[in-house]
């Protein structure tokens, strides 16, 4: 399906949030913080959602996706309609979180929401999962002339697991967006990284450490002299590398026989990335080589990375509705993936749209009672000017014609 472009001069159509619809949609979020979620135990936000959307009449399916996954609940989909030629969109949240070091106990000081304890509040992205439910109760009441495609996934910080594993055919949106990075509002995220995950298996052979070193073969060893000649961190502006896991050995006394470690690398740039995968396995190949050891080295393309132009329909959708809030759209670049990687890989035009939250996946997490306030009406205001998009047909018809390409710019957050 051609995706429609929107019109030129787009104006949202529908009003900013109410004094009650803000309270709710706050006290929406602290309930969904304190429902532990991290990612394969998602049940309890799921069915909440799904509790909470069943009350507006809405249908909510449940996909498979578990058995992909691991998780205990599927991907949600939710869906209300909209005019007979209006664009479909999606919205889309993801119902995880990373792992907790302490219960989730929501409090708000100076308007700002953080854990009570030493762990993450949870707002990525449980303000997106709020926002989204603000946006329904909204939309049941008061229908929109687009159509909306609601969607909630699983086990995102597992690299995108949730939606990797949700059938695209079960979709009808035109094009979509993510609530889903940790930046000021206004921040629109036009390309993302290709991700690759590493992981190296070295194998030596065991001795007893202070007999017969001599007969052992020590594979932390080698695998340290694997990571020292890599290059990590910032390689250039669009690219990083890091090594985050190594385990090995089984006792002081004993030269290591096994070694495992877990890279990454990451680049705006596709092919970049390669190459960085293909430097780490050949320092791991060269490294046990040296050492007498064995390695075996995992490739796996977590997700595909990607670049919008300015003129994409979801880009100019999105800074409409900003700039109807006297919000300037900011074009950037971002080293992270998030649920718009997949979606756009399977031929759905997404656009990750900042949240204003801060410090994800740190235990001083946080996230303001305006940030989450401007958020919904962001995320009104792109129903409202989705609304108010042309058909293919209307291009066709002298709209506003083909749109040009352009990268983003910016460097990675």
């Amino acid at each position: 399906m051609t995706a429609p472009v929107p019109a030129a001069g787009l104006a949202p159509g529908l009003p900013q949030a109410s004094r009650l619809e803000r309270q709710r949609l706050v006290d929406d979020f602290v309930a969904l913080c304190e429902i532990e979620s991290p990612s394969r135990r998602e049940r309890g936000v799921a069915d909440r959602i799904a509790g909470e959307l069943r009350a507006l009449d809405l249908e909510v399916v449940e996909d498979e996706s578990r058995h992909a996954t691991g998780s205990d609940a599927g991907n949600l989909i939710a869906r209300l309609p909209g005019a007979r030629d209006a664009p479909t969109i999606m919205l889309c949240a993801h119902m995880d979180t990373v792992p907790l070091d302490a219960p989730v106990q929501a409090i708000e000081r100076d308007g700002r929401f953080a854990n009570a304890h030493e762990a993450v509040l949870g707002a990525d992205n449980k303000a997106a999962v709020a926002v989204l439910l603000g946006v329904a109760r909204r939309l049941a009441s008061e229908a929109a002339r687009v159509g909306v495609e609601l969607v909630f996934t699983t086990c995102e910080e597992r690299a995108l697991a949730g939606a990797r594993a949700l059938d695209r055919e079960a979709l009808t949106a035109d094009f979509g967006f993510v609530f889903d990075h940790a930046s000021p509002i206004g921040e629109l995220i036009l390309a993302a990284p290709t991700y690759y995950r590493v992981e190296a298996r070295f194998r030596g052979q065991a001795a007893h450490a202070g007999i017969r070193p001599e007969a052992g073969r020590n594979a932390i060893a080698a695998a340290a002299s694997a990571v020292s000649r890599l290059r990590l961190g910032r390689l250039d502006h669009e690219t990083t590398a890091n090594a985050g896991r190594i385990e090995g050995g089984t006792a002081p006394n004993v030269v290591a026989e096994r070694c495992r470690v877990e890279l990454e690398a990451r680049s705006l740039d596709h092919s970049r990335a390669g190459e960085v995968v293909t430097d780490i396995v050949d320092a791991c190949t060269e490294a046990a080589s040296d050492a007498d050891c064995d390695v075996e080295a995992i490739v796996d393309e977590q997700f595909r990375g990607y670049r919008l132009p300015r003129t994409a329909p979801p880009v100019r959708v999105a800074a409409a509705a900003l700039e109807a809030l006297a919000i300037e759209p900011r074009y950037v670049a971002t080293g992270g993936g998030s649920d718009a990687n997949v979606f756009q890989a399977r031929g759905l035009p997404c656009l990750n749209v900042a949240n204003g939250t801060e410090r994800n996946h740190q235990p001083d997490e946080s996230v303001t009672r305006a940030a989450l306030e401007t958020m919904l009406d962001v995320a009104l205001g792109i129903v409202g000017a989705a609304g108010g998009m042309s058909t293919p047909a209307t291009d066709a018809a002298g709209g506003i014609g083909a749109p040009e390409t352009d990268a983003a710019s910016g460097a990675m957050s």
